[in-house]
């Protein structure tokens, strides 16, 4: 019985030996421990940060040395991931699936994020997108955000973006990650509004502008994004051609319905006349350095008189006015840089008084008077932010008083009118 038993004992002790002979040489073809195959087992783990745990010839996982966190798992090679495998990060995360060789992602293969969220699809070779792939948003509705070519990790090729509804946005050429070459840009809706040549991510080179409906709005050449040359076209008929300085209209020429010439342009100076995709006119009033300088009027979308005034480098500044769609004035006043400021008088629809004050950077400020319809003083006082605040007085529509007191943000103070109605 203890022959049998001491037999036993020295078969295990045997086994075990060649066990961990085998683990050990497993590990060796890691490159950074070839010369330290004597050493134990415990201290291989701490010195390569990692150790793999064969189960079948071929089939093996990778574990953290340090807290035996699953770190890959998959088919091996000679010691190295060779074949379909998957990847995990430090705390557990799915990183990525796919084919390797010589220890890096090679073929086909998905990277995920959170774990089970894939952000790419596609091809790896040296552990790099490389190929045809497809780009996921990172969230989990898996929207597709890219689909094309790619080289080093980067956009290369052809290939076609999308805005987080799947909506084409792009289709054309890149290179390291840019747009460079011919592409295509399209609206939210998927409608092409731009054609033509790229260079770093930039509109350069010939290209062609196009309006919602599909008519062509330019066409020209570019600089970094900027109109250099070319002509502008209302309806399909030629509106403007000529030079362009940092995208504004500069020496040209400006042409009516019938391919009259209605206005010159000479270094960016002259009187000129805009017109909308409608064709009707939006602008028409003086130029200086290619902006807005002097008198102008603007026009709505329906060719209606909505603004004039005088302008200083393509904004309002100065005397105005604004007009109601019926054509009575709607604000009489001071403006600065496009916004109300300074001394102003706003109206009713039908052309009566409203108000007439202080304006601070579009908003009613210090003293202003309001008035009745019927052009009877309803209000007197201070005004804050656009609001009565501070001292003021109320009169009813025939004009007797009603209030006198304190406002705050619009609103009577109520206490104040309370101690008034006491004595």
């Amino acid at each position: 019985m203890m022959k049998k038993i001491k037999s036993l004992l020295i078969t295990k002790t045997i086994f075990s030996y060649l066990n961990e002979k085998i683990k050990l040489n497993l590990i060796k073809y890691n490159k950074c421990l070839q010369n330290k195959i004597n050493l134990n087992l415990l201290y291989y783990k701490i010195i390569s940060g990692r150790y793999i745990n064969f189960y079948s010839k071929r089939k093996g996982k990778e574990y953290n040395g340090y807290n035996g966190q699953l770190l890959f798992e998959g088919e091996y090679l000679n010691g190295v991931r060779y074949g379909f495998g998957k990847e995990y990060s430090n705390d557990g995360q799915l990183l990525f699936e796919g084919q390797y060789s010589n220890n890096k992602r090679n073929g086909q293969g998905k990277e995920y994020s959170n774990g089970n969220e894939y952000l790419f699809i596609g091809e790896f070779l040296n552990g790099k997108r490389n190929g045809k792939g497809k780009e996921y948003s990172n969230d989990n509705n898996k929207i597709l955000l890219f689909d094309g070519e790619y080289l080093n990790n980067k956009r290369n090729g052809k290939g076609i973006e999308y805005l987080i509804k799947e909506k084409l946005i792009y289709d054309g050429e890149f290179i390291n990650g840019e747009k460079n070459g011919f592409g295509k840009e399209y609206t939210n809706d998927g409608k092409l509004i731009f054609e033509g040549k790229y260079l770093n991510n930039k509109r350069n080179g010939y290209g062609k502008e196009y309006t919602n409906d599909g008519k062509i709005k330019f066409e020209g050449e570019y600089i970094n994004n900027h109109k250099i040359k070319g002509k502008e076209y209302i309806n399909g008929k030629i509106d403007y051609v000529g030079n362009y300085l940092y995208g504004k209209k500069w020496e040209g020429k400006g042409y009516d319905e019938k391919g009259n010439i209605i206005y010159e342009l000479i270094n960016g100076n002259g009187t000129i006349k805009e017109y909308n995709e409608n064709g009707k006119l939006k602008f028409e009033g003086e130029y200086l350095n290619g902006m807005k300088n002097g008198n102008g009027k603007e026009y709505n979308d329906k060719g209606i008189l909505k603004f004039e005034g005088v302008y200083l480098n393509g904004k309002r500044n100065g005397i105005g006015m604004e007009y109601y769609t019926n054509g009575r004035i709607k604000f009489k006043g001071e403006y600065l840089n496009d916004i109300r400021h300074g001394k102003g008088k706003e109206y009713y629809y039908l052309g009566d008084l409203f108000f007439e004050g202080e304006y601070l950077f579009g908003e009613k400020n210090r003293k202003g008077k309001e008035y009745n319809p019927n052009g009877t003083l309803a209000f007197i006082g201070e005004y804050k932010n656009g609001e009565k605040n501070g001292k003021g007085r109320e009169y009813d529509k025939n004009g007797n008083f009603l209030y006198e007191g304190e406002y705050i943000n619009g609103k009577k103070n109520s206490l104040f009118f309370e101690l008034c109605s006491i004595f």
